[in-house]
């Protein structure tokens, strides 16, 4: 097979065709703390952006960055974090104006996205925020999960304007660049599986997806959706709505992907390496790749950490599960079992 750019191999995985290699990738941004670790043990401490980082160390180059109205909100006091910002509907209606102006984002930086994808070097990931976690960040952990009964109608206020947000959003964004992939930023399972039933999120957040997902499609992007935990019993919910995929898949939270495929055959998948047996060397790394080469094989499944590489995880360490990906990466394509249609 002729050798591949990075969209191209994207593209074609994503479609469940054949690939010279599969795109070998760090899906998230590395912690802060891997790098600082890695700047000790001889990472050059000019590279900084995720792009040049993953060159340095020899992954395939793709463009991910977040959009999100959230930049416009108030400080949280260092002290409670996870507090939220909005207690009722009139604390709400003080925000709404400045929270949901004007979509912006640097164009020059986003021009430069869109001229790396001409030419094919990189993929474009835009992050998003979803309808569980943006009232979510607005109300507080333990007051949003309240809100599905106190306040259902502050749910469906701000998500109401959150879709229409994001609808303004895609059509500037698409102005200057098309992403090939968008995920919903939503963290809504943990590891003992969803945090709200199938009946709250039809009530809360499928009306919402199902606004904005058309627009994605329209435009030959893919809509993914992130959540760490167990995702596996609401893939369904999904589906209904139109997300197409998931990530990161954290298997040490029950995301069994070898499940996920066998019950959902063309539902599109990204990340699933265990990132726990990193910092262990080079035989547990190549026993993590022989659990998901089945899936590989399979097509419509990019492999990758499972949410950001630890600190636990030596240089060292990192350069021979680099080796590994690659050779995996390309020993799923030559061994390619696509899907059925």
């Amino acid at each position: 097979m002729p050798t591949m750019n990075t969209r191209e191999r994207f593209q074609a995985v994503m479609a469940f065709e054949p690939v010279d290699r599969l795109p070998a990738i760090e899906s998230y941004w590395w912690w802060d703390q891997t790098l600082d670790r890695w700047y000790e043990e001889g990472l050059p401490r000019e590279l900084t952006g995720h792009g040049e980082i993953a060159r340095y160390l020899g992954l395939d180059v793709h463009r991910i960055f977040w959009l999100t109205p959230r930049t416009r909100l108030p400080p949280r006091a260092e002290c409670a974090p996870d507090a939220g910002l909005v207690r009722n509907a009139d604390e709400y209606e003080r925000l709404v104006r400045a929270l949901f102006s004007d979509p912006t984002f640097d164009l020059d930086e986003v021009g430069q996205y869109a001229a790396e994808q001409r030419e094919g070097d990189v993929f474009v990931w835009l992050q998003i925020d979803g309808f569980f976690w943006f009232p979510r960040d607005l109300l507080g952990i333990e007051p949003h999960l309240c809100a599905f009964h106190d306040q259902p109608e502050l749910l469906c206020r701000i998500n109401t304007d959150l879709a229409e947000y994001t609808l303004r959003l895609l059509r500037a964004l698409c102005r200057v660049c098309v992403p090939d992939i968008i995920s919903f930023a939503e963290d809504m399972s943990y590891n003992k599986g969803p945090m709200i039933s199938k009946a709250c999120f039809d009530e809360f957040l499928a009306p919402y997806y199902r606004q904005v997902i058309p627009a994605i499609k329209r435009r030959g992007i893919i809509p993914v959706v992130d959540s760490d935990g167990d995702v596996i019993e609401m893939i369904p919910w999904l589906r209904e709505v139109g997300i197409e995929g998931v990530s990161p898949l954290e298997q040490r939270a029950g995301s069994d992907i070898v499940e996920i495929r066998n019950r959902h055959p063309r539902f599109k998948m990204l990340g699933a390496f265990d990132k726990t047996v990193m910092h262990q060397g080079k035989a547990a790394m190549r026993g993590e790749f022989e659990r998901l080469l089945p899936v590989m094989r399979s097509g419509g499944y990019i492999p990758s950490v499972d949410h950001q590489t630890p600190p636990d995880v030596s240089l060292d360490n990192y350069h021979i599960y680099v080796s590994l990906l690659h050779e995996y990466c390309e020993k799923a394509a030559r061994t390619q079992r696509p899907v059925v249609p």
